[in-house]
């Protein structure tokens, strides 16, 4: 039972001085260094240390007092102090004043570290222990009293990490609900599906302070892969596969989310790039109860785990997840709808103007043809019948001409840039996976507005010449569908401002066979060098420069 009696008359009030030093503090590290360093001088010890301690054991957090970083290095490695801190019982304290005549202990005492007496007690949060403390080298050695004193000081500072604690849960959920409202307004304007995800793996990351953020989708076959990564080592965790006997499959069918201590120390992961990662969680994206990927964030060894707290939060955000691949996944049936609209309109167009008008065109014709087989021909009547039929023919172009304009004529009030955005979009459905775009002006400046760049382009590509861009990506990727039996396609499209002759470069390419050697038709591949040429440019399909795929280069100037 601690007693303000046991205390001289003075050190009452530095006691609760030192206290509310330390429970005025509202970052965890900052309350524990604090406690550190009152408990040292209020014991007149030179020396002290606390560590923190996950549930493997692991070190995850050292502060110090005192020590020099060579000493604290050598602390870290050795055993004999590991033991010794150890030691330190949950509940009530070690003290020990005289080291070198303790056998058990006696190793401890070296060249680099020379201590000779020592002092520790647990710190405990919410009746579990968080971490323990130790003090040494006070001369005359440790007493009873700074026992108590620093059973004091534990229990103020247990308060103190658990107000500290509680603050930082209010700011976290705070940025969480900031970032899925960001979210929810970059999908309400449109944004494109891997955007979205990118945007989602990047804000989730920054607020959870993860140092990595994982999106696992379905892919090929009943396989699920990594499609979005963000921060830390997101370039190897793409495309990395997820086992169906995995942690992300076992969240993904239980529809809830999952904390992992350290994956350093756990017995199974599947995913070896995993293993180079501490703490983790995850969290299934659901949206009306059905689950369409998992959110993965990771953190480095040696970092704190994530708290329950965090799981509630992230599951929010994944949710948003959900509602961003449905979303799009809306958007592509809007686009197909529309698409196959447009193609009925055409159909309807053609069949009761030009179709009907030519039927009658070659009604007219077999008339004159029957009238020149007779024996006196009526010369003036047949002229008359195929002068109509001329007539109908130009009417009949006229129309067609009509309808094309009509198709042509609203895509020339869209941006360059959307219309290629609608042909990735549409040619998802026939790929079975989405393409990826990517859109740059050659020699701008890093992190300049995106949406300049693609102003920019828009502004200098004509009308004429951004029909066959279109042309040319549809017709690329429509290879890519039929042909290269591919998982990943990439469409470029690349603004050469500083040539002698500004020129836009078009990239289509993929991972897959290629189309075959041997393959006769190549009517296509014929339209778009011709594409090329009619502006004074050029294409070429080759192998890609991984050996693996096909690429097609086409250019022209602007």
């Amino acid at each position: 039972m601690f007693e303000f009696e046991d205390f001289a008359q003075s050190e009452p009030e530095m006691l609760l001085e030192a206290a509310l030093g330390i429970t005025k503090q509202l970052d965890i590290e900052q309350v524990l260094q604090e406690y550190v360093d009152k408990a040292a001088s209020l014991t007149g010890a030179p020396f002290g240390a606390l560590i923190v301690l996950n549930a493997w054991g692991d070190t995850i957090m050292f502060l110090m007092h005192g020590f020099s970083p060579q000493e604290a290095q050598a602390m870290s490695v050795a055993p004999i102090l590991r033991g010794l801190v150890g030691a330190i019982p949950p509940s009530g304290y070690l003290m020990i004043n005289d080291l070198e005549d303790n056998p058990h202990y006696a190793p401890i005492v070296t060249e680099t570290i020379a201590i000779s007496n020592f002092v520790g007690v647990p710190i405990r949060v919410k009746d579990q222990l968080f971490g323990r403390l130790f003090l040494a080298d006070k001369p005359g050695g440790f007493t009873e009293t700074d026992v108590k004193l620093l059973q004091f000081l534990s229990d103020a500072a247990g308060v103190a990490v658990e107000n500290a604690r509680l603050y930082q849960e209010a700011n976290a959920r705070e940025r969480w609900m900031t970032a899925t409202q960001e979210i929810t307004s970059a999908l309400l304007e449109g944004t494109d599906e891997e955007d979205a995800l990118a945007l989602i793996a990047k804000t989730v990351r920054e607020v959870s302070d993860s140092d990595t953020a994982l999106i696992v989708l379905p892919s090929v076959g009943d396989t699920w892969v990594c499609e979005i990564a963000d921060g830390y080592r997101a370039d190897q965790l793409i495309g990395s596969e997820f086992s169906d006997r995995g942690r992300a499959m076992a969240v993904l069918h239980a529809g809830a989310g999952m904390l992992v201590n350290s994956f350093a120390r756990a017995s199974t992961v599947r995913v070896p790039e995993l293993r180079r990662f501490g703490p983790a969680l995850y969290a299934p994206l659901v949206n009306h109860r059905v689950a369409s990927g998992v959110l993965i964030l990771l953190r480095v060894p040696g970092r704190m785990p994530y708290e329950p707290s965090d799981l509630p939060l992230a599951e929010g955000l994944a949710t948003q997840a959900a509602f961003a691949l449905e979303i799009a996944e809306a958007r592509l049936m809007e686009d197909m709808n529309a698409l196959l609209d447009e193609r009925d309109r055409i159909s309807r167009d053609l069949h009761d103007f030009a179709i009907q008008q030519l039927f009658a065109t070659g009604m007219q014709i077999e008339n004159a043809k029957a009238s020149i087989s007779q024996t006196e021909p009526d010369v003036e009547r047949i002229q008359e019948i195929l002068d109509g039929a001329l007539s109908a023919v130009d009417e009949s172009v006229s129309q067609i001409r009509a309808i094309v304009h009509n198709l042509r004529e609203p895509d020339r009030d869209v941006d360059i840039v959307e219309r290629v955005r609608r042909e990735t979009s549409i040619a998802r459905e026939a790929l079975g996976f989405a393409p990826s775009l990517v859109v740059e002006i050659e020699g701008n400046c890093e992190g300049e507005d995106e949406t300049d760049e693609l102003r920019e382009i828009g502004g200098r590509i004509d009308p004429d010449l951004a029909d066959d861009i279109t042309a040319v990506i549809r017709e690329g990727l429509s290879n890519v569908a039929r042909h290269a039996h591919a998982t990943a396609a990439l469409v470029k499209i690349t603004y050469q401002p500083d040539l002698e002759v500004p020129q836009v470069q078009i990239i289509v390419e993929d991972d897959g066979v290629g189309i075959a050697p041997d393959r006769e038709r190549t009517s296509g591949i014929g339209n778009l060098a011709t594409r090329a040429r009619r502006h004074g440019g050029s294409m070429s399909i080759s192998r890609c420069e991984t050996g693996c795929g096909t690429r097609m280069v086409w250019t022209a100037p602007v």
